[in-house]
């Protein structure tokens, strides 16, 4: 009894503190403390009421951080990564690593720091396609391909670079095949890219 007292407390704890926006090590350090469960069902449980709440608030805090820099929406972005991590979101926290490598593609004109790479884009790819979600790997490998056309350091006649896009191409021929396999289904990955994408 006092055990589920305790894990409803810290529960309230985490709830509250994404509430009051605290997207801090604390938080998350707190966030784990949850899932060091006495046995499984509870376990999925907490997973499942913490999975719901941080996909309902992280939307809500999205919409709300519109005018912030650009930095800013980076951190917060790479929290709820963070956070979807620990409880084994992996559709979530896809979607939103995907959106932070778009956010930084799109300002990297003004600031080249946030460059990504085609190589961030390849990794990210070859992670999304591992854990079959083949129409964001698809995107992905666009992405990295995209790279060999706008860089001023790569030559696409290097021959290092042109193994490089060859690899790119195959991940995304299989991406391409594996996603048309699948074309009935709907990810949660997409809504959440959709939904981040029209409120960032």
């Amino acid at each position: 009894m006092s055990n589920s007292v305790s894990i409803s407390q810290q529960i309230s704890l985490f709830c509250s503190l994404i509430q009051a926006r605290r997207f801090d090590d604390g938080t998350l350090r707190i966030l784990e403390s949850l899932l060091i469960s006495r046995d499984v069902k509870s376990l999925l449980d907490v997973k499942r009421s913490l999975r719901d709440f941080m996909r309902h608030e992280s939307l809500r805090v999205f919409r709300e951080i519109n005018g912030v820099s650009v930095d800013h929406k980076l951190l917060i972005l790479e929290f709820f990564v963070r956070a979807f991590a620990i409880t084994g979101d992996l559709e979530s926290c896809l979607a939103l690593r995907y959106e932070a490598l778009v956010l930084r593609e799109l300002n990297s004109a003004v600031d080249r720091q946030l460059h990504v790479s085609y190589q961030e884009w390849f990794t990210f790819a070859e992670k999304a396609t591992e854990n079959r979600f083949y129409a964001i790997a698809n995107k992905a490998c666009e992405k990295a391909l995209a790279c060999f056309q706008t860089s001023d350091i790569l030559k696409t006649n290097d021959a290092e670079d042109m193994e490089a896009i060859r690899k790119v191409k195959r991940l995304k021929d299989l991406a391409t095949v594996r996603a048309s396999s699948q074309s009935g289904m709907l990810y949660i990955i997409e809504i959440l890219w959709l939904c981040i994408k029209n409120n960032i």
